[in-house]
């Protein structure tokens, strides 16, 4: 049975457990002797989480990468297993992945998920799922026992290869709910990404029901007809703000790693230009203007590793509103990059000592966070309130 740490001060809880990174906590505890804008409060432990999101009742629903869905009270204290995930395959950087509520969960309690998977031929890729999301009992109380229904498969990326990278897999429902936005990486191939006929290295725009949406850009000139844009590598992190803007970031090779303004039906360039290198040390030719392509409004390098990705829109840090904040994996930080309608600049990056695989928004506005545990450590749900 898992820990969970509960509601504690965060140089408390490390110093009993962890007492190396006691130091990060203690600067965790006074925000105003470094700088840090925001109080972080550890909330429990998970097994390499991947995602998250909040049911309208403040619970959360919380990915594992081997392949468990679990379903959480948002004080940490109360959790349990949702049944019903299909079997994953959580090799390399395969698993359970990204989990979205459809816009109308209300109503329809619909639960759609992404994850990784072999066919019987051994071929590996992510597949988009659903399902209705019972409790049995209401799991506002113990025991509780809540499930997924009627799951189906509803889209598969085109084709399925062998190894264990970069399947993307982020889901994003457009704010009028009639589009749900898909994201298949290339996975570790190369040029499918400039391939119209295959699914790798897209950004997808399908129904809520899986099927390839109307009208999208490119069908007429004979691409796969999900795809929205094309010419990605990895996308970790996919979401609309306020002003329906579409942002993607995704992991460059040797550097560049990027935050993109989607548009529809442009091509973001991979492999063909890229502001990193291959990892053999060739060169890959930088965006310039007049090439082509779509070019990053962001880029690093040195990388930061992306991972998730939000648009914040809450209260409790008002500075913030409109802004993008993204979980830095190998930078061990939380990156805000500053929004100014279809432009954006790098803001901050704060050090928090840990992968950060997840950032989301909850109800009151409040920051929360996944560490990603893929340093051998349990991944820890945080919560950031601002300093003070």
């Amino acid at each position: 049975m898992r820990k969970i740490r509960v509601l504690l001060p965060a140089a408390a809880l490390l110093a009993a457990c962890n007492p190396q990174a006691a130091a990060v906590a203690q600067d965790n505890a006074a925000p105003a002797a470094n700088g840090l804008p925001f109080q972080v409060t550890p909330v429990a432990d998970f097994d390499a989480p991947w995602a998250m999101t909040f049911l309208p009742d403040g619970r959360l629903l919380v990915t594992e990468k081997v392949g468990t869905l679990l379903m959480v009270t948002a004080d940490g204290q109360q959790r349990s297993t949702v049944s019903g995930i299909p079997a994953v395959s959580s090799a390399g950087q395969g698993g359970l992945m990204d989990v979205v509520l459809h816009p109308r969960f209300a109503r329809n309690k619909l639960v759609y998920f992404s994850f990784s998977e072999a066919n019987a031929a051994g071929l590996k890729g992510v597949a988009l799922a659903r399902g209705k999301l019972a409790d049995t009992p209401p799991c506002a109380v113990a025991p509780c026992h809540p499930m997924l229904t009627n799951v189906q498969v509803i889209f598969r990326a085109t084709p399925y290869v062998e190894g264990d990278g970069h399947f993307s897999g982020r889901i994003a429902f457009s704010p009028d709910g009639k589009y749900l936005f898909f994201t298949n990486g290339e996975r570790q191939k190369f040029d499918p990404a400039q391939d119209p006929k295959m699914t790798l290295g897209k950004v997808l725009r399908l129904t809520p029901d899986g099927k390839p949406a109307p009208g999208n850009p490119l069908a007429a000139k004979g691409f796969h007809p999900a795809v929205w844009s094309y010419g990605h590598r990895n996308l970790l992190g996919i979401a609309f703000d306020a002003k329906g803007n579409l942002w993607e970031q995704e992991m460059g090779p040797k550097g560049g790693d990027e935050v993109n303004l989607i548009v529809p039906g442009r091509n973001y360039g991979y492999p063909k230009v890229s502001n990193g290198s291959h990892y053999d040390g060739r060169d890959i030719p930088d965006h310039a203007p007049g090439d082509g392509f779509e070019a990053p409004k962001v880029w690093w390098n040195p990388v930061i590793s992306p991972g998730g990705l939000m648009a914040y829109s809450g209260k409790l840090f008002p500075q913030w509103q409109g802004d993008l904040f993204i979980g830095g994996l190998s930078s061990k930080s939380l990156v805000r990059v500053h929004v100014n309608g279809t432009n954006a600049a790098k803001g901050d990056q704060w050090p928090m000592g840990a992968r950060i695989r997840e950032v989301e928004q909850g109800p009151d506005g409040a920051i929360w966070l996944l560490e990603d545990g893929g340093d051998g450590s349990q991944g820890r749900l945080l919560r950031l309130t601002p300093a003070g």
